[in-house]
């Protein structure tokens, strides 16, 4: 591992090795979306329901074409729905849990059978669907994208020192990221270590970075996030009743609280997730 301070470190990264990060995430199986917790994700493409490394590898090929090539979400959907369907990973599955545990073996998609426990309820289980595909689509497209966006931003701080948060402001906005909306950080706030962009699923905020002439013109007070950040307990699973912690700001001004999204108090472009990939 590199002696160089983390941010100099980053700063020597050169965009091949940015795109490298990217293409050589390894592969992580897991049956449930939490499994594979927060920044995690920055060091491994994952799929929840995907157990064959085959399906996860197809899945992953289309993502990064989309990301090379500028892939719609229609043109993602053609390409990777024939190869999903091919392989049995299609549809949802439902019934009783000795059912489902014998479709999926029947198709050949999982082996563990423990994955699906005995149950007196019934038990319904979610592979492929225009649904899944839209949101596999866009959370690895959006937090790909952000990764890239955080490296720019931290090689310009000599000249833009603070970044702003922005949020669309529509009528889809969740009240949580419009109230982030026009604050304003220094680029090496613990703020952003949790709340870099995205925040949630389906988040479209981003960062803007700021000069000293922009602060000055526009009026932009600095805030701090110190001893305004804390970590909250929410549940990750209605069935299991697990709970996870979750980052809490705490508005100094207005005193409300604001938390991205379960499973996404993490910055995508994390500096230790940036070397560990590149280390390796």
């Amino acid at each position: 591992m590199p002696k160089t301070p983390d941010l100099k470190y980053l700063i020597s990264l050169k965009p091949e090795q940015a795109i490298k990060y990217l293409k050589n995430k390894g592969f992580k199986f897991s049956w449930d979306w939490h499994e594979v917790w927060q920044d995690a994700h920055t060091r491994s493409f994952t799929v929840a329901k995907v157990m064959r490394e085959d399906i996860l590898n197809d899945i992953r090929e289309i993502v990064q074409k989309s990301l090379d090539e500028g892939l719609t979400l229609q043109q993602f959907k053609k390409e990777l729905v024939p190869k999903l369907k091919d392989k049995g990973w299609w549809g949802i599955i439902s019934g009783t849990s000795e059912e489902v545990r014998d479709e999926l073996i029947k198709r050949k998609l999982i082996k563990d059978k423990n994955l699906i426990p005995e149950s007196d309820e019934p038990v319904t289980v979610q592979l492929g669907t225009p649904w899944r595909l839209k949101t596999i689509y866009r959370t690895n497209i959006q937090t790909s994208y952000m990764a890239g966006r955080y490296k720019e931003q931290i090689n310009n701080t000599d000249n833009r020192s603070c970044w702003q948060y922005v949020a669309v402001m529509d009528r889809r906005t969740r009240p949580s990221h419009a109230q982030l909306n026009g604050k304003v950080f220094r680029y090496d706030d613990p703020f952003w270590d949790s709340f870099y962009p995205p925040n949630g699923w389906g988040c479209r905020c981003r960062v803007r970075a700021l000069s000293d002439d922009n602060l000055k013109d526009r009026n932009f007070d600095v805030d701090s996030s110190e001893g305004q950040i804390s970590e909250e307990m929410r549940v990750i699973s209605k069935k299991t009743g697990e709970e996870k912690p979750v980052a809490v700001y705490t508005d100094s001004l207005t005193g409300h609280k604001v938390s991205p999204d379960v499973g996404w108090s993490y910055n995508p472009g994390n500096l230790k997730n940036w070397r560990q990939q590149n280390d390796n």
